[in-house]
């Protein structure tokens, strides 16, 4: 008489599942060259959002050249929650958040990541200033977090004038921009002590040596073998073949020698996603060291669902919690 196993497998949500499936004959398959993945990745989305009939919501916008010292300036685009640009003494909350892409790809003129910070502006009823960071292997670390950097500073040194508090602003990321996200709150607290009141790391990338990627969790059809090799490769591209750049605490949060005295924070994991190991452990150094964490895994996602709104549940309610964490902000900080 067998025995069934008290281990299961976990298994991909029904929705992510529908999901994927509707948008696989949508999309190219990627070039190995960096120019060329980018571009089809690029005409992907852009297929991708027109077949889900993404229409960005018309909140009005700002583009701006900020000057990086010793790396190249780096634009960002500031989003207000309506279409009229608010009073400077509006003196609303601000995000300051990171795409994420492998550090490779994507970028704030995507349609889906445009999309995903208007609505979010307008849901929250906060400004956001999203940075265009530069891709790798053209540029490589440290250029990406000083660019970022230097993003966060002159957010929070045009605060007022953009309609928003400079004691009320949050930091955020996801993926590979969830790791730049960590890494501005590091510089923040080496460098300036800007009050930052909340951090929202979403599937974020934070050990760049690998060590905590949790692969019990890959759905069917993707050996872990394969998984750790293309992240290695997406490391390599940023980081250079120096393998001791990854251990640094810019590129690696999760490997600061301390994680004191940083902001609160909200990390979102998905339990199919090898990135949840690095999540999660980043939850427990922080909570380690004093900082007020909330953590969330959501059962069945990948690493890319939670950003399907509108089309996956588990989405939709990523994208409430962050908003309820973002609104909070009106009120003051979230400590």
């Amino acid at each position: 008489m067998s025995r069934e196993s008290p281990f299961r497998r976990p298994s991909l949500d029904s929705a992510v599942a529908a999901f994927e499936q509707r948008i696989a004959p949508l999309l190219d398959p990627e070039p190995t060259d960096p120019a060329g993945r980018r571009r089809v990745a690029r005409e992907n989305d852009a297929r991708v959002s027109a077949a889900l009939e993404i229409r960005p919501l018309g909140t009005a916008t700002l583009d701006r050249i900020v000057p990086v010292e010793g790396h190249p300036d780096v634009r960002v685009r500031v989003y207000w929650p309506t279409e009229e640009r608010p009073a400077p003494d509006a003196d609303l909350p601000m995000l300051v958040y990171f795409y994420g892409g492998g550090f490779t790809i994507a970028g704030i003129d995507w349609v889906t990541w445009d999309a995903r910070f208007r609505q979010r502006a307008h849901d929250a009823g906060i400004v956001i200033v999203a940075a265009d960071y530069d891709h790798a292997p053209e540029q490589r670390f440290p250029t990406q977090p000083e660019q970022c950097w230097s993003a966060f500073e002159w957010a929070h040194a045009n605060a007022a004038e953009l309609g928003a508090s400079p004691e009320r602003i949050a930091v955020g990321g996801a993926s590979s921009g969830g790791d730049l996200a960590a890494a501005v709150t590091l510089m923040n607290r080496d460098r300036s002590n800007h009050t930052i009141a909340l951090q929202v790391l979403e599937n974020p990338a934070l050990d760049l040596t690998i060590g905590h990627a949790d692969m019990k969790g890959i759905s069917a059809g993707m050996p872990g073998v394969i998984v750790r090799k293309a992240g290695r490769e997406l490391v390599r591209q940023y980081l250079g073949d120096d393998t001791a750049t990854a251990r640094l605490a810019y590129a690696s949060p999760l490997l600061a020698s301390s994680h004191a005295d940083l902001p609160p924070a909200l990390i979102l994991t998905s339990e199919l996603d090898p990135l949840r190991g690095d999540g999660e452990a980043y939850a427990r150094a922080l909570s380690a060291a004093g900082v007020a964490v909330t953590a969330v895994r959501f059962i069945g996602q990948t690493h890319g669902s939670l950003g399907c709104t509108g089309h996956v549940p588990s989405a939709d309610a990523a994208h409430g919690l962050v908003v309820s964490q973002l609104r909070a902000l009106h009120a003051g900080s979230v400590r």
